[in-house]
This record gives structure tokens, C-alpha cells and sequence, in this order.
């Protein structure tokens, strides 16, 4: 698995613990240092079933600067994409990637039932 992250978020912290705890192992990324390609974005959005506009970090500063609010919804998906793939405070996190389901953010009830089969 691969767990994207910014370590001093405090959500990724939670499930970084809760992947720990449950005995999952997997390999991490600092998403603003190494942040997620078009390509990944793109795979990703769809193995997830999720409109990339779900990838978003909608709580971040960055977003509420460049005001994405109101212009992700005149945005193409490719161009939302692009956005993404340019800064990974953007992208919503943790990520985690598995060979077959993508989860974007941190809800334990959510991971449980999808990681802990």
C-alpha cells in the first residue's frame, strides 16, 4: 500500500497510527515534498469510483486563496487534474493506494470496512 501524506497533519498522524495498530504495512509519501503526477491522479480518480474534485483539500489555505471554490465547477476534469499534480497541498490527505481501491481521507469506520476484510 501507499499512504500519502503530510506529516504534521493531524488526520494523517490518526491513520498512520490506525494503519500501524491493525498491522498493515505500507510505504510512505510526503505528498508536498513528492506530490501525486497527473498520471497517478488520474488512475487513481478512477479506481476510486471519486469525481476528482473529491481529491481536493477543500479545508487548506491554498484552496480557499486561489478561491477553487467557484472555479472547480467551470474547470474540465484534465484541468482539475493538472492542478492537482502541481501542488500537493491541494490534494486532499492521506491518500492510501491499494492494487485495487484508492481511499482519500481519514475515516477509521471507512478504512476498517474497506482495509480489514
Amino acid at each position: 500500500m501507499l499512504f500519502l501524506e503530510y506529516p504534521p497533519c493531524s488526520t494523517c498522524r490518526r491513520a498512520r497510527a490506525w494503519l500501524t495498530e491493525q498491522g498493515l504495512s505500507f510505504t510512505s509519501r510526503h505528498i508536498k515534498e513528492e506530490n501525486p503526477t497527473y498520471e497517478e491522479l488520474k488512475a487513481w480518480s478512477a479506481l476510486s469510483g471519486l469525481p476528482v474534485k473529491k481529491f481536493f483539500n477543500t479545508s487548506g489555505m491554498l484552496y480557499r486563496s486561489l478561491e477553487l471554490k467557484t472555479k472547480l465547477q467551470e474547470m474540465s476534469e484534465e484541468e482539475q487534474l493538472r492542478l492537482l499534480a502541481g501542488n500537493g497541498m491541494l490534494v486532499k490527505r492521506p491518500v492510501l493506494v491499494t492494487e485495487d481501491q484508492v481511499l482519500v481521507g481519514f475515516r477509521e469506520d471507512a478504512w476498517r470496512k474497506a482495509l480489514l476484510k
